[in-house]
């Protein structure tokens, strides 16, 4: 069961999502989501955390609606709370209604920069595709100084525009997915492990932009990742998921502070020693883990 924090349920919100399974229609159907509910209010960080394969990107491309068969949303339901005071049903979306909604009101920057970038279009082009689908009256010179604009707001020099993604170094075209991402300025953004294969000290880089451009422009963040101490420096509230379902839903505070599932507790009690014996942490880390999944 889900255990949420009882200030998130007063708070107005974003996205609400109730009860969502998904489910992989393979020879033995799999349960990749099993009773999914959350809420994100506007300007919020929600982290979802939880170990590879527990359900984090199965949720957040049921979420977007990019699942593809065999996936299939079995039950549940998503809506998208508009700032005009509309709310969208994003299960109930046609092909034309979703390709408009997406990008425009809900945007994803993608585990994978590399593989999300078209590797033989400039980042001019990529930009460019998207303000003319979205914006159409846009001039082609407003076109070109949004674009350098977005650039601009994630650290990359608009040089930069006329460059092919194998010309930009992995946190470069990170930034980019990021500006795209926010090109039409959306009121949601789901980052699905952003910084994961990236350095340190450019992972560092990356989530002051995050947290900044949020502050600056107020929209929500659903941010994905296994690295829970990450999640409680930049979250307000943290999911964490484990085997398809949100075992645990609170303040980053409180999940920190006083966590209430066992395997939440177990995360926690995985964070390295800055003393002490290193063999022997992780001689009982790697046990607690395995304790913690039975």
């Amino acid at each position: 069961m889900t255990t949420v924090d009882a200030a998130a349920r007063h708070r107005p919100a974003v996205l609400t999502v109730e009860d969502l399974t998904v489910v992989y229609e393979v020879d033995e159907p799999v349960t990749a989501v099993r009773d999914a509910t959350l809420s994100l209010a506007p300007g919020e960080i929600l982290g979802l955390a939880g170990e590879s394969g527990c359900g984090k990107t199965t949720l957040a491309y049921a979420i977007n609606r990019l699942h593809k068969p065999p996936a299939r949303i079995a039950s549940g339901s998503i809506v998208f709370h508009d700032r005009d005071g509309a709310d969208v049903d994003i299960l109930g979306l046609g092909e034309n209604e979703l390709r408009a909604f997406r990008w425009d009101k809900l945007s994803m920057v993608f585990q994978g920069a590399m593989n999300a970038l078209n590797p033989v279009t400039t980042i001019r082009s990529q930009l460019d595709d998207t303000l003319r689908t979205h914006r159409p009256g846009m001039s082609r010179a407003e076109r070109r100084e949004r674009s350098a604009d977005v650039l601009r707001r994630v650290g990359v020099d608009p040089a930069r525009l006329t460059s092919y993604p194998h010309e930009l170094s992995g946190g470069m075209r990170q930034r980019v997915m990021i500006a795209m991402a926010m090109l039409l300025e959306p009121q949601l953004m789901i980052m699905d492990e952003p910084t994961t294969a990236l350095d340190v000290v450019v992972q560092r880089d990356i989530l002051r932009e995050i947290v900044r451009l949020r502050d600056e422009l107020s929209f929500a963040v659903i941010f994905i990742t296994h690295d829970l101490p990450l999640l409680l420096e930049i979250s307000d509230r943290i999911a964490v998921m484990l085997a398809g379902e949100i075992v645990e839903l609170a303040s980053a505070d409180d999940i920190y502070r006083s966590p209430q599932h066992p395997y939440t507790k177990k995360l926690l009690g995985s964070f390295p020693s800055l003393s002490g014996d290193r063999g022997a942490f992780i001689r009982t880390g790697v046990d607690e883990e395995k304790e913690a999944v039975r």
